[in-house]
């Protein structure tokens, strides 16, 4: 009877804990071997519109979630999307639900897209609070949340996890250097064979995060109000 009882909550947590994605509407599909998927804002007047996806579940493992994303938009060739936000009753957006969410596919050529310089990202992870320090100022981040640092070219960045046996890091960017993702978490983030969704470096706890799934990240986490 014991054992059953422990198959049966197995079981219910596995329920409440999936996350199934689903490519709801098709209305084109192009033919491109562009592997990113980036997330976009004022390019989309320039974007082709193709399809929806549709998350029902939640989940905390992101990076799971986005390849199930990455793999759906590659099926009708998508490169770029946004969040599309379900309708309250009187017509309003809804605020976003990481439980139950919708992404509108594009395809928008590469040269369309806004360069994306000058600035580092931090994400805390899906579950706990984070405690960071960046050239001795200090942060915390609450789960599923970020911030956004503008750098200074030549400038060195340290990156704290302030644990006793933490992890630290320094980065520099130069003049027009590409945006830097990072995220503070002991979670290992899978790779898949396209090598969208991985990570770049890992020094212990603060990960490099590669663009495509940082910017999913940016879409469905919470912009804290510190930093700059």
């Amino acid at each position: 009877m014991k054992k059953i009882l422990i198959l049966i909550s197995v079981f219910l947590i596995h329920f409440f804990n999936a996350q199934n994605v689903y490519l709801t509407k098709v209305e084109k599909t192009k033919e491109n071997v562009e592997k990113f998927l980036y997330k976009i804002n004022e390019e989309i007047k320039d974007a082709e519109y193709l399809g929806e996806i549709e998350v029902q579940g939640f989940s905390k493992y992101d990076d799971e979630v986005f390849s199930m994303i990455y793999k759906k938009a590659k099926e009708i060739g998508a490169n770029t999307f946004t969040v599309k936000p379900f309708d309250n009753v009187d017509g309003s957006p809804q605020n976003f639900d990481p439980a139950h969410y919708r992404l509108s596919l594009y395809y928008l050529p590469k040269e369309k897209l806004s360069d994306q310089t000058g600035n580092m990202y931090i994400f805390a992870s899906s579950e706990k609070e984070q405690k960071i320090n960046i050239n001795k100022k200090d942060y915390i981040l609450s789960p599923r949340s970020y911030i956004v640092i503008k750098t200074i070219p030549g400038e060195v960045y340290t990156i704290s996890t302030k644990k006793l046996l933490g992890s630290t890091i320094k980065t520099q960017t130069k003049e027009n250097s590409s945006n830097q993702y990072f995220q503070i978490s002991a979670t290992k983030i899978k790779s898949d064979e396209s090598g969208v969704g991985g990570l770049n470096l890992k020094s212990g706890d603060i990960i490099g995060l590669e663009k495509s799934y940082a910017e999913f990240l940016s879409a469905i986490y919470n912009k804290e109000k510190q930093g700059n």
